[in-house]
C-alpha cells in the first residue's frame, strides 16, 4: 500500500496538503475555499470521499479559512484543540469536532496521524506525523525555529512538507516594517530556506524520498532560488518546491521505499 502526498496549495494565502493511501485520507489544514479545495483535488484525479478527517495545525486564517464549509458539505470530522477553535473563531458542526493531544497517535483507517509541539505565534501551534505502515509523512510548515521534536521526527519519514519560508537577504532588504521582519525571524515566526536546508543536510534520512518546500513568502523568497539551493547538496530525494497558486503533482511514496532492503520487488 503505497503513501499518496500532494501540496494543494502552501503559502500566505492558504494552507491544505493532502496525505492518503489507496483508501483514506486526511488533510492537515483547509485554508483555500471549499471549491477550490474540491476542484483541484479533481483536476488530481483524487476522489473527496477518499478524505476522512482534518486536523488543524493552528488557528491563522491561512491555514482554516476553508474548515467551516468543507466539514459542513462532506460531514469531515475536524481534529481541533479546544484553544485553537476558541482563538480561531471557526465555526464547526458540533458533532463534527474531535479533540486530538500532542504525541498521542489518531487513527483514521490505517493512518495514524501524530501531532507534536511547535514554536509558532499562535496559541496551541502542532506540526503532524502521518504514518500508514512504516511511511512516515511529516508536515513541517509554520515553524520558528526547528526544535529537538522536529529534528526527531524529521530524521524518520520518507516524504516531508517542509516551511522554507523566507531568504535572509530579502527579508532584511525587503519593504516589511522592522517588527514584522522579527516577527518572522524571531523564534515564533517561520522557517528561513538556511534553516531549513541545515536541517535537511544534517538530519535527512537516507531513506527520504521526497521533499516538498512549503510555505514560500511572496515578498521574500523566490521559487527558483530554493529549488537550486536544495538540488545543490546532490541528494536522491526529490525536491519539490510547493506553489501558493496551484496544486502539486500527487507523488507516491511507495512501501518499497520502507521493505526495498528485506523484499524483493
Amino acid at each position: 500500500m503505497s503513501v499518496y502526498i500532494t501540496s494543494l496549495n502552501s503559502g500566505s494565502n492558504g494552507n491544505c496538503y493532502y496525505v492518503g493511501n489507496d483508501k483514506e485520507a486526511v488533510l492537515i489544514d483547509a485554508g483555500i475555499s471549499c471549491r477550490e479545495t474540491e476542484r483541484r483535488m479533481k483536476r488530481l484525479g483524487l476522489d473527496m470521499s477518499r478524505v476522512k478527517a482534518i486536523f488543524v495545525s493552528h488557528e491563522h486564517t491561512d491555514h482554516i479559512r476553508g474548515i467551516a464549509v468543507l466539514s459542513k458539505k462532506h460531514k469531515l470530522p475536524v481534529y481541533i484543540t479546544a484553544n485553537t477553535m476558541s482563538h480561531g473563531g471557526v465555526v464547526i458542526e458540533e458533532s463534527l469536532v474531535r479533540r486530538f493531544n500532542a504525541d498521542e497517535p489518531v487513527m483514521i483507517g490505517n493512518l495514524e496521524v501524530t501531532a507534536f509541539q511547535k514554536f509558532h505565534d499562535a496559541i496551541e501551534p502542532h506540526s503532524f506525523v502521518v504514518s500508514c505502515r512504516d511511511i512516515k509523512i511529516g508536515v513541517f510548515t509554520d515553524i520558528g525555529a526547528p526544535c529537538e521534536r522536529l529534528v526527531h521526527h524529521f530524521k524518520q519519514c520518507h516524504a516531508a512538507f517542509l516551511e522554507a519560508n523566507y531568504d535572509e537577504v530579502m527579508l532584511e532588504q525587503g519593504r516589511y516594517p522592522y517588527f514584522l521582519k522579527n516577527r518572522i525571524r524571531g523564534g515564533h515566526g517561520h522557517l528561513s530556506n538556511t534553516q531549513a536546508l541545515t536541517l535537511f543536510r544534517e538530519h535527512r534520512p537516507a531513506h527520504m524520498t521526497h521533499l516538498l518546500l512549503s510555505h514560500l513568502s511572496k515578498d521574500n523568497n523566490n521559487p527558483e532560488l530554493v529549488q537550486q539551493l536544495f538540488e545543490q547538496e546532490g541528494t536522491a530525494t526529490k525536491i519539490i518546491v510547493a506553489s501558493r497558486y496551484e496544486e502539486t503533482s500527487v507523488f507516491e511514496v511507495p512501501v518499497k521505499s520502507v521493505y526495498a532492503l528485506t523484499l524483493d520487488f
